[in-house]
């Protein structure tokens, strides 16, 4: 049996807020109703965050930064 705030999602969609920048064309939301966590995926769609998930986009952010990193310092010289 669903929760209350899980059938008002289920019924209504969620109501969501970003919870993380991964990238400028990744993030992570987390839904103010149900807590529940979602993801942008390659295809541009959302997915619920698995670990699997956590996991690739915190990779994908460790190399964001570096990125940004060398184009601040590039760009310096």
């Amino acid at each position: 049996m669903l929760s209350p705030t899980k059938w008002i999602c289920s019924f209504f969609g969620h109501r969501l807020i970003v919870s993380k920048d991964v990238t400028n064309h990744i993030k992570e939301y987390r839904c103010t109703r149900c807590d529940e966590e979602l993801t942008d995926t390659a295809h541009g769609f959302l997915a619920k965050l698995t670990p699997k998930f956590k996991e690739t986009n915190d990779f994908v952010a460790k190399i964001h930064r570096r990125r940004c990193s060398r184009k601040v310092f590039s760009k310096a010289s």
